[in-house]
């Protein structure tokens, strides 16, 4: 037999043997049940895991960390929501989408086509079942009649179409309407009335204006969205489904405008209402893990918590910084910035028996790695599609410090990139790229550089500029970006189409 055979042979085995032991693996009922928990503009500052000098108290994240490991060095692919929510859901960067820049709104389409592998099918396909409950903020499709919607009609292009068994949740972020509950497609009550609550009637609880449903109540939404998904844990448990795990997406609506936290919430930081919503957000995190305790679920559950994004400038930082609290810790920036502020967030993975209590990791993490974790995790094979730019974190829960990942594509608000490998980091922009000083416009009037380049370990707060000292590295890290804009991925594999025709300017 010659080697060319011989390899066919063995590749037809290899593939023989994995896809039995994948069908082995989906019997079996050790298969852990999975959770993920995304925060809305939760910074990395706010929770003390990721932050020595936090002054918001949130124990139950801080029992997580214990248990589970943190990462340091953790990443949104973008410093908004909703591509940020396409980068985790696909383990592709947002950015080779067809949204090139902001988010979309209550009434958007939807984003991601059925034929796009989602973490939903990944784990459908594993035998899970799947479910969505909270803010999807990826569009979805209203039945509209002369451009008005008909709430009395199906949703359709849901997140049912993109792997989900079943979702419960509101289309936009908490302060876009319309306020209505969706169940698996239909709208759970008609709204009767408009509803709103300007910027100068409450600083922090505004929302705009717009049609809400009479079972939507905007202070009840992060404890219903978590009593929802504590109930569907309560029924996942029953003996009837103990040959099928589960996966749950549960992505809050908070600390995002409305920043309404509730009693005994309201006022228990002693910084503002943001902090109060903070320890809000723990307390019913430590709701769901009792409920997973209580149906004994927790040894056999991996709990992910990150952040879509940095803290917002909602927040009001100039308070917090006056009460000795940082929602950024040390780093640059906030929401919707190309610096760190914007993008490096909370990362906490809880799996016991299986990850080393107690552990922290500076490995470089992006949560498009999520996919290829969880693709690793229930043994499945890796596709041309899905994944593109997702690392599996498998390596790094046994203790490793690295998952092969030293390169990290960035995207802010407006469009901006920065590309990294290793502790640089070139910002293609002349500021922020976002929202904090100096913003786009104003850096171009003051003359500064086109970009911006940072060494993270000796500069974490991205201070001074080596652009004119390591022309070499500027070169170097911009040929990365275009290669890996141009390959269609990060990761190793063959060449796959963007979405569309990225560009990036340096001026």
């Amino acid at each position: 037999m010659n080697f060319l055979k011989l390899s066919v042979v063995s590749l037809s085995l290899f593939a023989l043997s994995a896809t039995l032991g994948l069908a082995a693996e989906q019997d079996n009922p050790q298969l852990p049940n999975v959770i993920v928990v995304m925060a809305d503009d939760l910074g990395i500052g706010d929770v003390s895991a990721t932050n020595p000098e936090c002054k918001i108290k949130t124990p139950n994240l801080e029992q997580m960390a214990a248990e589970g490991l943190t990462f340091l060095d953790a990443h949104t692919p973008s410093s908004v929501c909703t591509p940020t929510r396409y980068g985790l859901l696909t383990g592709r960067y947002n950015w080779r989408s067809r949204l090139a820049r902001g988010v979309l709104s209550g009434t958007s389409e939807h984003l991601i086509p059925a034929d796009r592998p989602t973490l939903g099918h990944l784990m459908k396909g594993a035998g899970y079942h799947t479910a969505m409950f909270g803010k999807w903020h990826l569009g979805w499709d209203w039945h509209k009649e002369n451009g008005k919607i008909d709430f009395t009609k199906p949703v359709t292009n849901g997140p049912d179409i993109n792997g989900f068994d079943q979702y419960y949740g509101h289309c936009g972020s908490l302060d876009m309407p319309p306020y209505v509950w969706v169940d698996t497609g239909r709208v759970t009550a008609v709204p009767e009335r408009e509803e709103g609550v300007t910027s100068k009637e409450d600083r922090y609880g505004w929302y705009r204006k717009g049609p809400i449903g009479p079972d939507f109540v905007i202070e009840e939404v992060l404890p219903h969205l978590f009593d929802k998904s504590i109930a569907y844990v309560n029924e996942r448990a029953k003996p009837e489904h103990a040959d099928q795990p589960f996966f749950l997406y549960l992505p809050l609506p908070a600390p995002h405008t409305p920043i309404v936290p509730v009693p005994p919430f309201k006022g228990a930081s002693g910084l503002n209402p943001y902090g109060d919503f903070v320890m809000q957000v723990d307390h019913h995190m430590g709701q769901l893990f009792a409920a997973l305790k209580d149906n004994k679920l927790d040894e056999n559950t991996l709990v992910f918590f990150t952040s879509d994004n940095g803290c917002s400038p909602q927040a009001n930082f100039p308070l917090l910084l006056e009460k000795g609290h940082d929602p950024s810790a040390v780093y640059r920036g906030h929401k919707a910035d190309i610096y760190e502020g914007g993008h490096r967030v909370p990362f906490i993975v809880r799996w016991p028996g299986h990850i080393e209590k107690g552990r922290k990791t500076n490995a470089l993490a992006c949560l498009t790695d999520i996919y290829s974790t969880l693709e690793t995790i229930t043994n499945q094979p890796r596709k041309p599609t899905g994944g593109e730019d997702g690392y599996s974190l498998v390596s790094v829960f046994e203790g490793e410090e690295t998952s092969g990942r030293d390169t990290l594509i960035s995207h802010s608000i407006s469009g901006h990139f920065a590309v990294r490998q290793g502790d640089w980091k070139l910002c293609l922009s002349h500021g922020s790229g976002g929202w904090s000083d100096p913003r786009e416009p104003s850096a171009i009037k003051q003359g500064l550089p086109a970009m911006q380049l940072f060494n993270l370990s000796s500069d974490p707060g991205e201070q001074e500029n080596l652009v004119e000292s390591h022309p070499e590295k500027v070169k170097q890290l911009l040929e990365l970006l275009e290669t890996q804009v141009e390959q269609g991925r990060c990761t190793p594999g063959e060449k796959v189409e963007n979405d569309r025709k990225i560009t990036f300017q340096v001026r």
